[in-house]
């Protein structure tokens, strides 16, 4: 074989090469989200439509009460973990160091941590965190970091309830704000808890939202349990995308937060009225409910009077006499024009 018969077989390799890889890259970046919108195409169609309302839910648990919070977790535990084995999204690590946005990833992640999880044990701080960017790379939500944690946020109903009840305004503290920054640095770098899988819901153990029984429960760690999609939305295979490329932090209006706060401290007070009082009493009478507070109820019989002393009084008369006083009667009291 001469030498340029070896070059041209050479070049015919490598174009060769080039030509399946180029192949091979085109096919799956197509394969993806053909595969992913089958996945999502078997949701069912009534789940798709509640997924926007599909929220983490903040109810503090200082508002329920001990019966509730019992019911809630037997009910909870009734509901199945679900069959079959557990599949993970990955790592992930779509976020360079060196971008500009990954200041701005960190803090809506650690965000999430801190306002969800604050008190969870580290382990359920990090599943968390993993729940957010399993949805980054799910189709059913946005791609970014910050927008799949204010999704919603200016609605009355979010997908994590602190970025629309108002907890945006407690100040963090300042150790566990810490350790929030920490769990969530680790989970962009592609720190994966095994346990959660391609999980991308959870709830507080003493609430159950309607949504528990339509998804598949996977585990519990500390006092948050971990859901998936259902059938194939739910398989690795459907968290295919990427990272968006770019974080924006929205601006969260505080006022509406602050003056929803003030509504509910004004103890809004109704009047009562009372069946057969012409005068309702008064809310801001201070007196026993029988009572109508001083006023003159004219459905009784009884009218108000003050009597005379001379005539009403037997013993004011019996001291007048004892006195040598004179006692007059009634009549000579009114004068005469």
């Amino acid at each position: 074989m001469t030498a340029a018969t070896v070059t041209r077989a050479r070049r015919f390799g490598a174009l060769a090469f080039l030509a399946l890889a180029s192949l091979l890259v085109g096919t799956s970046s197509l394969l993806a989200p053909a595969n992913s919108a089958q996945a999502m195409a078997k949701l069912a169609p009534s789940l798709q439509r509640d997924i926007a309302d599909m929220t983490t839910g903040a109810v503090e648990i200082d508002e329920l009460g001990a019966a509730q919070i019992v019911d809630a977790q037997s009910r909870n535990l009734a509901i199945p973990m679900m069959k079959g084995r557990l599949e993970t999204a990955g790592r992930f690590a779509g976020i360079p160091l060196s971008s500009g946005s990954y200041k701005t990833a960190s803090q809506c992640l650690a965000q999430a941590v801190y306002y969800e999880a604050a008190l969870e044990p580290e382990k359920g701080q990090r599943a968390v965190a993993q729940v957010v960017l399993n949805r980054v790379r799910h189709p059913a939500y946005p791609n970014t970091v910050c927008g799949v944690v204010y999704q919603g946020y200016n609605r009355p109903v979010c997908q994590f309830s602190f970025t629309c009840d108002g907890a945006l305004t407690r100040t963090p503290q300042a150790n566990l704000w810490k350790q929030a920054k920490a769990v969530a640095r680790d989970a962009i770098a592609g720190h994966v808890v095994a346990d959660v899988g391609t999980a991308t819901h959870y709830h507080a153990d003493y609430v159950v939202p309607k949504w528990a029984y339509t998804l598949g429960k996977i585990t519990q760690i500390g006092r948050h349990i971990f859901y998936r999609f259902p059938g194939s939305p739910g398989r690795a295979a459907s968290f295919y995308r990427g990272w968006g490329g770019s974080e924006y932090l929205p601006h969260v209006d505080f006022d509406r937060f602050r003056l929803a706060a003030q509504a509910e401290q004004q103890t809004v007070i109704e009047e009562t009225f009372t069946p057969g009082l012409t005068v309702a009493p008064d809310v801001k009478d201070r007196h026993a409910a029988a009572d109508v507070g001083g006023r003159i109820d004219t459905t009784k019989t009884w009218r108000l009077s003050i009597p005379d002393p001379v005539t009403a009084s037997s013993g004011y008369r019996s001291t007048l006499t004892e006195q040598g006083e004179p006692i007059q009667t009634s009549a000579e009291n009114i004068e005469t024009p």
